[in-house]
């Protein structure tokens, strides 16, 4: 490169050409520092092409070269100058701390990272930008990503810092920076992601930056699941060190002034003064005029009315006595000599005070003091000591507010940083504590309680639970705006965190926080009236009552026994112990935000403890240097069942998925067993409308709750499925109570020997083995197995066998016995019958026999032949027959003689 000749502005054609002969006609400008460090300075007109005849390019001083705080690169002379009274310099930094509009160099770019075909997303992000608000600027608060863009050239190493408020984590916020190739710098994840602050704090974010040039970008991006309004992200004070020089001082903003030459900031107007831009000392306000500090203008004072005083109680006196006194609102801006204003109301009379809070007891001047160690009392009488096998139950219990308590504290904090520190957030009134008047509308009302510790009683120290203490206040709003309320927590002196809010007017209602660990915290209740100077909004506490009570929550080592119809189902759902996580989804917004639910469920917990964990990625990637209390209490969510919603990595355009919103759906259990055909359906319900295990919300007034159904399903081996309701896809239908349902083998009852039956083998060889098998559906696990198959000796033929084969015999003996019997029997009478029937043809004119008669004593010979041999049936016919007399038969008889007589 040739450093003899200067480098000359481009040359510029179609423009009329003029002398320069005035320096209001130009401007100074360096160039590029060379690889040796140095640079030219040329003049440049402010219309390009419209003068010749400029000053003569010199060289320019060092590109390391920079001027001290409160000082200017004059380049006329290119020397430092004092900046003038009324204006400041960094040096080597520039400072933005003025918003009435986007200063130069600034841009706010929106964009939608999930257009659709026709860009109908994008068209609906044009109105979505940084909105200057006078000290600070306001980011957007609907789902569009806008990004407030700052390019500077620093010629050595540097730093940004800026100024912010980041309440709500429904919007994403992250500081990033690019080089000149739009190529995203190194940092870490703390630097990037910025943690949230508390409501009406502002914090500082400090990244150092690299020579050369570098791209600023504030990045923010609503998620609006279920339609609530998100809180904006504020910034203010935005400074760049290391830009090596700064050509002109800044001037100080209307309602500032810098009195002294060679200032490096300005300061705010003192109360009752006012300055114009760019002043060097404030202009009072008239008698008849007000201001606050900071303020541009003063303000015409209002007639005064009821709301500004206040009514006090006196501290009881040594008569035991008190009187209401009304007090002006400080600082007063009113006035009081003017028509229609109101006059401060007289004291009023003395009267008796009222008792002491419980714990404490009234000394003979008036004062409440705490009970001794071992002492109790009601705040009525004096302490007297508990009962031999007793103990005081220790905590702080507040129905009295005559004075506040030693360990509260009250302040005032304002949003744009009005000084409101001498006035009281609020204000003791008998039997409650309200909000005071504040100075402005955008005050937050800070009321503080500190907690040194907590300390079970000796009966409850050795139990295992995961309760140390709960607090629990009583309180009401009345508002005629949107006013809210926010009750915070600070463990261990950490970090502050939101536990719960209430906007709007609210009835009077009771809210318990349980304290899971032992730790020294500080419980703050913060209130914000409305936004609107006309409106008037007022929070009560009417009683605020800290005590320790026996623990409700049931840690189980994930066994259950059931007993019904005489029979006792004991349940092990030790595998299904570990957390178990439900994604459902996807899901997406109004704006097409892809979103999915994550579940998290512990069905017994850890070690006394809740194991499901739900995490906001974003806070704790900001905090993981705060330490594991910090962590704990801020940035996840202990439950046994607990809620995130996810953004994917995809959806938005991050490089990782981001986790929000996270709540807690269940901090207590509670096992019931429904029976069902062929089923055991074990139902555990975590109910926080009976135990208070979860905070109230504006949608749900008795809290979350979670149904857990655990069904025995054999065929869902292991740790089974996870499922939500198909009628409400999302857990819930309104929002407050969630259903699961958790099919798995494990989740049957263990087996017992009312699960199995056995089967005998036949008896062979002499040997019979017997088989045991399940019964089916098998609706059992564990437990029990199977007893192994058995042998046992036997006899080839069974004992019935033999003893019926015998009866068989005897029963056929007897039977041809009988026969034989009786077809003797029927000979003889057949006999005896043919005798008769020839004693009855004895006048028959037949020839007569030699002999028919027998001898006394002398048996027959003859016997009875037939022609033919009939058959029994035959032979029993033939009787009948010769009976009725209707047929013969011819016999014939054999004798000694030969001659036969035949009858027909």
């Amino acid at each position: 490169m040739l450093r003899d000749k200067p480098p000359w502005p481009p040359k510029q054609d179609g423009h009329p050409v003029s002398l320069c002969l005035f320096s209001t006609d130009y401007y100074y400008e360096y160039t590029e520092c060379d690889s040796v460090g140095s640079r030219w300075r040329v003049a440049i007109p402010h219309i390009l092409g419209t003068c010749s005849a400029l000053p003569t390019p010199t060289r320019g001083t060092d590109c390391s070269f920079s001027c001290a705080v409160g000082e200017f690169l004059e380049m006329s002379a290119q020397q430092c100058t004092p900046c003038a009274a009324g204006s400041y310099s960094l040096g080597s930094g520039v400072r933005f701390d003025q918003w009435d509009t986007i200063p130069a160099g600034f841009t706010s770019l929106a964009t939608y990272m999930d257009p659709g075909p026709s860009g109908e997303e994008s068209q609906a992000c044009n109105s979505s930008s940084w909105t200057p608000q006078g000290v600070y600027l306001e980011s957007s608060r609907d789902e569009c990503t806008v990004s407030l863009v700052y390019a500077v050239h620093l010629e050595q190493q540097g730093s940004v810092s800026f100024s912010y408020q980041y309440p709500d984590n429904n919007i994403f916020f992250e500081f990033y920076v690019q080089n000149e190739q739009c190529q995203e710098m190194a940092q870490t994840d703390d630097q990037k992601w910025i943690k949230l602050t508390t409501n009406g704090e502002w914090d500082t974010h400090t990244v150092n930056l690299k020579s050369g040039t570098n791209i600023l970008y504030w990045r923010t991006t609503g998620i609006l699941v279920g339609g609530k309004m998100v809180k904006p992200v504020l910034l203010r004070n935005i400074q760049i060190e290391g830009v090596a020089y700064t050509s002109e001082c800044f001037p100080c903003r209307p309602g500032w002034f810098s009195s002294a030459p060679g200032s490096s900031s300005c300061q705010p107007c003192p109360r009752n003064t006012s300055s114009h831009k760019g002043a060097a000392s404030c202009t009072p306000c008239p008698d008849t005029q007000y201001s606050h500090e900071g303020w541009s203008q003063c303000k015409e004072r209002p007639p005064c009315s009821e709301k500004d005083y206040f009514q006090i109680h006196t501290a009881c006196d040594s008569e035991g006595k008190t009187q209401v006194m009304y007090r002006w609102v400080e600082p007063r801006i009113c006035e009081e000599n003017v028509t229609g204003a109101v006059a401060l109301p007289p004291t009023g009379e003395r009267e008796a005070c009222p008792p002491c809070n419980p714990g404490y007891y009234n000394t003979d001047d008036s004062t409440c003091f705490p009970c001794p160690p071992g002492t109790h009392s009601d705040g009525t009488s004096v302490c007297e000591e508990c009962p031999a096998g007793t103990e005081p139950v220790l905590g702080y219990e507040y129905k009295w507010w005559n004075v506040l308590p030693s360990n509260m504290k009250t302040s005032c904090f304002n949003v744009g940083n009005s000084k409101c520190d001498d006035m009281n957030g609020w204000e003791v009134a008998g039997d409650h504590i309200r909000s005071g008047a504040g100075g402005s509308d955008n005050d937050y009302l800070i009321l503080n309680l500190h907690v040194p510790g907590f300390k079970l009683p000796t009966s409850l120290a050795g139990m295992t639970g995961t309760e140390f203490g709960r607090i629990t206040f009583v309180f009401e709003t009345m508002c005629s705006a949107d006013c809210e309320l926010y009750f915070m927590m600070d463990v261990n002196r950490k970090s502050t965190t939101v536990v719960e809010s209430w906007e709007g007017s609210k009835e009077r209602q009771s809210y318990t926080h349980i304290m899971t660990r032992n730790a020294s915290v500080s419980y703050t209740w913060a209130f914000q009236r409305t936004n609107q100077a006309q409106d008037v909004s007022t929070h009560t506490l009417a009683q605020n009552t800290y005590t320790l009570s026996h623990t409700h929550i049931v840690t189980l080592d994930c066994s259950y026994s059931h007993t019904e119809h005489n029979r006792t189902l004991t349940f092990d759902l030790s595998s299904l112990s570990p957390v178990a996580s439900l994604t459902i989804g996807p899901s997406f917004t109004s704006k097409g935000t892809k979103y999915l639910h994550v579940f998290n469920v512990s069905l017994c917990g850890h070690q006394g403890k809740m194991a499901a964990v739900c995490t906001d990625n974003v806070t704790d990637l900001a905090n993981k240097d705060m330490g594991s209390d910090s962590t704990q209490f801020v940035n996840s969510v202990d439950s046994f069942i607990c809620q995130s919603t996810i953004i994917p990595a995809d959806g938005r355009g991050f490089r990782m998925a981001l986790a929000s919103q996270s709540i807690s759906l269940c901090l207590h259990n509670d096992y019931r067993t429904v029976p069902q055909p062929l089923n055991l359906i074990c139902v555990f319900v975590f109910d926080s409308l009976f135990l208070r295990s979860t905070q109230a919300t504006g949608s749900c007034e008795r809290g979350r709750s979670a149904v857990m159904t655990i069904r025995c399903n054999p065929e869902k081996m292991d740790r089974g499925q996870l499922t939500v309701p198909s009628a409400c896809p999302a857990g819930t239908c309104d929002g407050c109570t969630f259903h699961f349902l958790w099919e798995s083998g494990s989740a049957c009852p263990r087996c017992t020997q009312d699960d199995y039956h056995q089967i005998e083998g036949a008896c062979k060889g002499g040997v019979q083995v017997t088989l045991s098998v399940w019964n089916e559906p098998k609706l059992c696990t564990k437990g029990m197995s199977l007893p192994a198959k058995s042998s046992a000796p036997c006899e080839a033929i069974a004992l019935w066998l033999k003893v019926g084969v015998g009866g068989g015999a005897f029963l056929a003996v007897l039977l041809v016995s009988l026969t034989f019997y009786f077809w003797k029997k029927n000979k003889r009478l057949e006999y005896k019958y043919s005798r008769l029937v020839m004693s009855a043809n004895k006048e028959c004119e037949l020839p007569v026999a030699d002999s028919c008669a027998l001898a006394e004593g002398e048996e027959p010979e003859d016997d009875v032949v037939y022609s033919h041999k009939p058959s029994l049936l035959g032979k029993l016919r033939a009787i009948a027959n010769k009976r009725e007399g209707d047929s013969s038969e011819s016999v014939q008889l054999k004798s000694s003689q030969s001659e036969r007589w035949v009858w027909g």
